[in-house]
């Protein structure tokens, strides 16, 4: 019998009739008070087997004290037109009976099996735990953080791609405005068309850069507001 026993603990006997007649069973113990044996007697036909449940009641167990508790199978050869079974077992003669003795064993469980119980324990416990703790935050919430996250680096590389753009539009305007000016210097006829040329050049860079300002300032103003 495996522990712990603080409950009743089940060990199953199994019988089997070798012998081509009918056989009669019968089931004793020496602590009937501590045992429930079902059934404790019976017939197993030839070359069948009957399953015995012998059932310890709780008590208190001592490691430091041997088991003095045995069983006795005792069985004899069904007669013919069996009706008592009572009067079979009265009636029978002591060379006709057969018997086999058990001695109980006690186990407890090792220590190692008692660590892989309470490991298996473990992950239910911190389960309920955490639901006791309070609910779990919500997935979508953390898909939404990341969306919004990718929707700010795609901002951010969409503006440094204009800055860049913008920063070669100005190169291109301020060499403009530089070969402009050489060709006004070289005009010793001061032509208007030459000198309207070089007022719209120098014009267009300060509009230029009052753009390239407004973009970084609406850029640092909406991830503040983000």
């Amino acid at each position: 019998f495996a522990g712990p026993f603080t409950d009743v603990v089940t060990t199953n006997l199994k019988l089997r009739n070798p012998s081509d007649r009918k056989v009669c069973f019968k089931v004793k113990t020496t602590a009937p008070r501590r045992y429930c044996v079902r059934p404790n007697s019976g017939i197993i036909d030839p070359g069948s087997s009957v399953i015995v449940s012998v059932m310890l009641q709780p008590f208190d167990y001592d490691p430091n004290e041997k088991s003095k508790h045995k069983f006795m199978v005792q069985t004899t050869y069904a007669p013919p037109n069996i009706s008592d079974m009572e009067a079979v077992w009265k009636e029978a003669k002591p060379e006709d009976l057969m018997d086999s003795k058990l001695r109980c064993v006690f186990e407890m469980p090792n220590e190692n099996d008692k660590l892989n119980d309470i490991d298996a324990s473990k992950p239910a416990s911190v389960l309920n735990t955490s639901k006791q703790d309070g609910p779990m935050p919500k997935p979508h919430s953390v898909s939404l953080n990341d969306t919004e996250t990718r929707k700010l680096v795609e901002e951010c590389k969409r503006l440094q791609a204009e800055i860049m753009k913008l920063t070669d539009e100005n190169r291109h305007l301020r060499d403009e405005g530089l070969r402009l000016r050489k060709v006004a210097h070289s005009d010793k006829s001061g032509s208007p068309t030459a000198l309207a040329l070089r007022d719209n050049g120098s014009n267009s860079l300060p509009s230029l850069l009052v753009v390239i300002a407004a973009i970084f300032i609406g850029f640092f103003l909406g991830k503040f507001i983000l």
